[in-house]
């Protein structure tokens, strides 16, 4: 009790309650004097009594009486906060605030997030896509959401989702009136879905065969800067697409899309979770790093 930063209103408000210095002191786990000696310094740094006392009897003086009804409440609302705030250190509860890009959002949302949500239904998470990469810090958020390679290297971070790797997919119908492109070069005489960074440049094809890294600075009928524009793009037939392997997995399963420059597409750096190694982590966020690092029980 008293190491908790309001011992000092608990104390007025014990012996008000009580009527007696020694019954409050037994409630407040103090001695007499211990007790005697806070109110003590209390009352010279407020410059008033707060109590009339004699060898038997305590009660409140006219300042003591006014700083009992205005405290009280507050010293109430203190500890009602105080309560709340450790009860989230015990159960998941609260609001986890993640700053992820869309595309990794996408591939972590159903195998992590939605699980977690259904595990922990006192937990709300506030989940921010955007292209910029943020100081998660700074930005409020307690956990960010990036490729390994652009995680900060003061940052903790863990590595979530399955291995992730570009797709150069068409419909059927493209190819069929246009042909596949065999190696990365060939794309120069497709028609090709532009991609536009967050930055406001345009992306130049990623590839690497046997160590040897490709860049193509593809052509084509449109500029998008959305996976899920270019997904409607090259299901109608526009031209191919470049996206990460997760967007249109199901797509490819289904024949809907067909998949050509694999052996050009090398596995990436894993998607990871990250924060800072600050201590005193709610339990909503210590039992999100749990099931991230695979340390969750299913129910």
């Amino acid at each position: 009790m008293a190491n908790h930063g309001l011992i000092e209103f608990d104390a007025v408000l014990a012996i008000a309650r009580r009527g007696s210095f020694r019954a409050a002191a037994q409630e407040l786990g103090l001695s007499t004097t211990a007790l005697s000696n806070l109110i003590g310094k209390l009352e010279r740094r407020l410059g008033v009594r707060l109590f009339n006392r004699t060898t038997r009897s305590v009660s409140l003086t006219d300042a003591g009486r006014t700083f009992v009804d205005q405290v009280g409440p507050a010293v109430r609302t203190l500890h009602d906060a105080m309560g709340a705030a450790r009860s989230q250190q015990e159960t998941p509860s609260g609001t986890l605030r993640i700053n992820a890009f869309a595309t990794g959002a996408r591939e972590v949302l159903g195998p992590l997030l939605l699980k977690f949500l259904r595990r922990y239904p006192q937990v709300h998470i506030d989940l921010v896509t955007e292209g910029r990469i943020v100081d998660i810090v700074a930005e409020g958020f307690d956990l960010g959401l990036r490729s390994a390679d652009l995680v900060p290297s003061d940052m903790i971070a863990i590595p979530v989702g399955p291995p992730r790797r570009f797709a150069v997919v068409a419909s059927p119908d493209y190819f069929k009136t246009n042909g596949k492109p065999r190696v990365p070069p060939d794309l120069l005489r497709h028609a090709c879905l532009r991609i536009r960074l967050p930055n406001g440049t345009l992306h130049r094809w990623q590839f690497e065969k046997n160590g040897r890294p490709v860049q193509i600075d593809v052509q084509g009928p449109i500029t998008l800067d959305e996976a899920s524009l270019s997904r409607i793009a090259v299901l109608h037939h526009v031209g191919i697409g470049y996206f990460m392997e997760s967007d249109v997995l199901e797509d490819v399963e289904a024949g809907r899309l067909v998949r050509v420059l694999e052996d050009w597409t090398p596995l990436l750096a894993p998607l990871c979770l990250y924060y800072p190694g600050r201590r005193n982590h709610s339990a909503a966020f210590k039992a999100l790093i749990d099931m991230a690092h695979g340390r969750g029980h299913d129910k």
